[in-house]
């Protein structure tokens, strides 16, 4: 997939929606978008694991960790599989680890810093609910497109 969001922002300022600049590139894939999947959880990755384990179909999934900085939602071996089931790629808003692995895989990862501790599983979340952060509200089955430049989401896919 090639876009750069500035462009796609020129080309489609009737629809996109711009999220607040608050994240890092950290994935091996700079430039990644697609539908959108949801999941709300906090500081538990439960529902973060479970999904990336499924077929992605070069979904997006968008996980709303409340902005915690005190542990990390996703990993390595939870990134891998991702890959393995055909995700485009994952926003987090919280942390990630691991990132210098997350960094060779095919798969794009934005996030708001890293952080080597896990989460604790707990089994609980929310998935496909809107989302809301970053002065924009997420919502599972429109588009959401990342890269260098930022992020942005609209209602139908725009490239």
């Amino acid at each position: 997939m090639s876009f750069v969001t500035c462009d796609l922002c020129d080309d489609h300022a009737d629809v996109v929606r711009v999220c607040e600049p608050m994240f890092s590139n950290f994935g091996g894939a700079l430039a990644f978008g697609g539908a959108m999947v949801t999941v709300k959880c906090f500081e538990d990755n439960s529902r973060v694991k479970e999904l990336l384990a499924t077929p992605g179909d070069g979904r997006v999934l968008v996980v709303d960790g409340g902005g915690s900085l005190r542990c990390a939602l996703l990993g390595d071996m939870i990134a891998e599989s991702a890959v393995n089931q055909g995700w485009a790629g994952v926003i987090v808003y919280g942390c990630i680890r691991d990132v210098d692995a997350i960094a060779e895989l095919e798969l794009g990862v934005q996030a708001l810093a890293s952080i080597p501790l896990k989460s604790v599983r707990k089994g609980v979340g929310e998935v496909d609910v809107p989302v809301t952060f970053g002065g924009i509200t997420f919502r599972p089955g429109e588009y959401v497109y990342a890269d260098n430049n930022g992020v942005i989401t609209a209602p139908h896919a725009l490239i």
